[in-house]
């Protein structure tokens, strides 16, 4: 059976399929060592090369959807290699034969929390692409003094240099003195966008989190730098979310005894790469005891229907 060679770069997360159309128009992606065209169709076994490099790609029918959830620290930069050195948010992940992560999206440098990654790139450029408006949640600290009419604006709508943007929910969640806790969610994800907002309202953010991707919350168990693969319910979520159709195995034991000693493995796995990069003069920090995360939306809901 043949796809679109469009079809089958994307599912290896060579980008959008559009993207991988001007790419192909510009002669820049080869088949078998000649030129595609737009049009091609393959079965996924041919020697495959964007810009020279050989691509990895499986038979769709041959692939497994898995989905990670990452609890990405502050430090780490959201690519696959970093010209300065910096660690990157792949360097913990598990590795794989004949497929690869591609992340979901970005979060900067200076943010921490919830991060998917997935081997299905389409599912990936789907998540990303605004016109399927997931929301995100993030828990963010601000310095300085907060006024109503400033919140007003943050949900109305601001100016900023590449469009309109406004948060979607905006929610105080307490603080002490000049910082200020607030739980907020956008639709899109625009760079730095929530660092942009409260900027432009000439307010600092000394700390954000995210918290939720969708109905998909940052484990309250899972520690800064580890991960844990997301059960099949939680993989058809996401691909009913952007129009796919529902996968049918998983790699995930769903055994509660095995996710507690997920759990541990995870922690195992954090403290021997802390302890590596720090042995190879990477500059990683010290470990900090982590502070208390602030509930998401979701979970304070729950708990006040306990209540």
């Amino acid at each position: 059976m043949t796809e679109k060679l469009q079809k089958v770069l994307a599912r290896a997360g060579k980008g959008s399929r559009r993207e991988i159309e001007a790419l192909i128009s510009q002669g820049r992606v080869s088949v078998n060592g000649n030129v595609a065209h737009l049009g091609d169709r393959v079965t996924g076994s041919e020697q495959i090369r964007v810009d020279g490099h050989s691509v990895e790609t499986q038979p769709q029918a041959e692939i497994i959807c898995r989905v990670l959830a990452y609890h990405k620290p502050e430090g780490e930069v959201s690519t696959r290699k970093d010209p300065e050195g910096r660690p990157t948010v792949f360097d913990r992940l598990p590795k794989l034969q004949g497929a690869r992560w591609v992340a979901v999206g970005r979060l900067d440098v200076n943010t921490s929390g919830l991060l998917l990654f997935t081997t299905d790139g389409e599912l990936a450029n789907r998540l990303m692409h605004p016109r399927h408006e997931i929301d995100r949640e993030y828990a963010v600290r601000v310095f300085g003094e907060v006024d109503e009419a400033m919140l007003q604006r943050l949900r109305k709508g601001v100016m900023l240099e590449d469009g309109m943007a406004k948060f979607e929910t905006l929610k105080y969640s307490g603080g002490e003195g000049m910082n200020h806790w607030f739980h907020v969610t956008l639709k899109e994800g625009r760079n730095r966008e929530v660092r942009r907002l409260w900027e432009s309202q000439g307010m600092q953010v000394s700390r954000l989190i995210r918290v939720r991707y969708g109905k998909i919350e940052l484990p309250r168990t899972l520690p800064r730098g580890g991960w844990a693969e997301m059960a099949l319910e939680q993989v058809n979520y996401l691909r009913r979310e952007v129009g796919l159709a529902p996968e049918e195995q998983s790699k995930v034991d769903v055994h509660a005894t095995e996710r507690y000693k997920q759990v541990a493995q995870i922690r195992k796995a954090v403290r021997k790469h802390n302890s590596r990069m720090k042995s190879a003069g990477t500059g990683a920090a010290p470990k900090k005891p982590a502070p208390a995360r602030p509930r998401s939306t979701n979970q304070r809901q729950k708990r006040k229907t306990r209540m």
